[in-house]
C-alpha cells in the first residue's frame, strides 16, 4: 500500500494514531483533575512499565487533558547529570506562562521562580552571566532561594499553586524517566508534594518511570508510598492491540484479516512500541487494501531489523563488554528457566542474580560493578531483592538471537 499514508507511528514517545487500551488511565485522571480544582484531597501520579510500553505517549496525553480544561502545565526528561532545579524552572516558567492573566500577582511568582532558577550551582553575578532563565522580571530575594533545594522547591511549588488557585485553575508537572533524578532531587519533590497535598492547593506532579522508580521514591522518603497513586503500564491485551492496528487502517480505508491480527498478537505480545512498528512493515509490504497472514509473516523479518538496530541495538551498544556477558547470560538464564516451567506456562521475567553468578561461574561479588553499571544505564531493574530483570521487553530474545 501507498507508504505515505502508513498510519502506524513507531516513533519514540510519538503518539499513535489509536491510543488504545488507556481509556482507564485517562478516565481516572479525568477525576484527579476535577477533584484538585474542587479541593479535593487526591494524589500526584506515577506511571511505572517496561520501556515500549507507552509511557511517554500516556504522558502527553494526560497533559493534553490538563491542558483542556485550562490548567498550566510543564513537562521535563530527567536526566542523572542534570539538577533538578534548572529544569523543573524551565517547566514552571511555561505553566506559569500557560495560565494568562498578566499581573503583579503574576510578577511576584515569576520573581520567585527566577530567584529559585538562579540558585543553581551557586550564586552571584558570575552565576548569573553565565545562566539566564529567560524570565523577564527581577528575581525576588528571600523567598526559594536559600539553597538547599527542598526548603526551596516547597515555597516555590506553595507560591505558583496558589497563584494558580487564584485564577482558578491548576498546574500538572509532568516528569518523564523519573527515576533517573538525583537523590536529593527526589527528596525534594517528594517533600514539596506531601506539603502541597496537604495545603490541598491545586498542583500535582505526574511522573513516569521504569518498574523499580516506587522503590527510587520509597527510598527517598517513607511516606511516598501514601503520597503518590502508582499505576502499572503494561502491554495491551488482545482486543486493545487488534483495535490499535484496525482503528488506523479503516481510517486510511484498508483492513486486517483475523488470522493477520492473530500473527501480529503472537509477533508483538501486545507491547505497545511493537504494535507499531510490525504494523508499518505490514503495511508497507501489504498489495491489497487488507493486510493478511501472508503479510505479516513478509514484514515480520523487516520490523524486527528494524528492532534490531533502532530498539534493542541502540541499547545494547551503551554496554562494555563484561556488561555485555553480564546481559547475556540474565538472557541464557531466563531461557532455561522458561524452558524448565513451560509445564507451568508463561514466560520467566526476572531471574535470581544468583543464578546468573552460577551460570557465569563467578562469585556474585565479583558481578556487582557490571550490575550496578546496567542499573544507572538503564537496561536492567531489580524488580524484588536479589532479582534482576530487563527494562526492555523481548531484550533476552534479541541477545540469544544475535549472540
Amino acid at each position: 500500500m501507498d507508504p505515505v499514508r502508513n498510519p502506524y507511528a513507531p516513533g519514540a514517545g510519538q503518539r499513535p494514531p489509536e491510543l488504545a487500551g488507556r481509556d482507564r488511565e485517562l478516565q481516572a485522571f479525568d477525576v484527579v483533575l476535577e477533584r484538585v480544582a474542587n479541593a479535593r484531597p487526591e494524589r500526584s501520579l506515577v506511571l511505572t512499565g517496561l520501556r515500549g510500553v507507552g509511557k511517554t505517549v500516556l504522558l502527553g496525553a494526560l497533559r493534553s487533558a490538563a491542558v483542556r480544561r485550562g490548567w498550566g502545565t510543564g513537562k521535563l526528561e530527567a536526566r542523572p547529570e542534570v539538577a533538578l532545579r534548572r529544569q523543573l524552572a524551565a517547566a514552571l516558567h511555561l505553566a506559569v506562562r500557560e495560565l494568562g492573566a498578566p499581573g503583579e500577582d503574576t510578577d511576584q511568582v515569576l520573581g520567585v521562580l527566577k530567584s529559585f532558577a538562579l540558585r543553581e550551582g551557586g550564586t552571584g553575578a558570575k552565576l548569573r552571566e553565565r545562566w539566564q532563565p529567560g524570565i523577564d522580571v527581577p528575581a525576588v530575594s528571600g523567598r526559594a532561594d536559600s539553597g538547599d533545594i527542598e526548603i526551596d522547591l516547597v515555597e516555590l511549588l506553595a507560591d505558583v499553586a496558589a497563584l494558580a488557585g487564584d485564577r482558578g485553575r491548576g498546574i500538572a508537572v509532568f516528569i518523564d524517566e523519573m527515576q533517573d533524578l538525583r537523590p536529593d532531587d527526589v527528596s525534594a519533590l517528594c517533600a514539596a508534594s506531601h506539603e502541597i497535598s496537604q495545603q490541598r492547593l491545586p498542583l500535582i506532579v505526574v511522573g513516569a518511570g521504569l518498574p523499580h522508580l516506587p522503590a527510587v521514591l520509597s527510598a527517598s522518603k517513607s511516606y511516598s508510598e501514601r503520597l503518590f497513586r502508582y499505576a502499572r503500564i503494561d502491554r495491551l491485551d488482545r482486543a486493545a492491540a487488534d483495535l490499535a492496528l484496525q482503528a488506523p487502517a479503516h481510517d486510511e480505508g484498508a483492513a486486517w484479516q483475523p488470522q493477520a491480527l492473530t500473527k501480529m498478537y503472537e509477533a508483538t505480545a501486545g507491547y505497545p512500541y511493537f504494535v507499531q512498528a510490525y504494523g508499518k512493515a505490514c503495511w508497507d509490504v501489504a498489495t491489497g487494501e487488507v493486510i493478511g497472514a501472508d503479510d505479516v509473516r513478509v514484514a515480520a523479518p523487516i520490523a524486527e531489523a528494524e528492532l534490531a538496530v533502532g530498539f534493542f541495538g541502540s541499547r545494547y551498544e551503551r554496554a562494555t563488554p563484561g556488561e555485555r556477558e553480564y546481559l547475556r547470560a540474565i538472557a541464557d538464564v531466563a531461557h532455561e528457566l522458561t524452558r524448565d516451567a513451560d509445564a507451568a506456562g508463561g514466560a520467566i521475567d526476572q531471574v535470581p542474580t544468583s543464578v546468573v553468578a552460577e551460570h557465569l561461574g563467578r562469585k556474585p561479588q565479583s558481578l556487582s560493578p557490571a550490575r550496578d553499571a546496567l542499573l544507572k544505564k538503564g537496561l536492567v531493574f531489580s524488580p524484588d531483592r536479589g532479582q534482576i530483570a530487563f527494562t526492555v521487553p523481548h531484550f533476552g530474545r534479541y541477545l540469544r538471537a544475535h549472540d
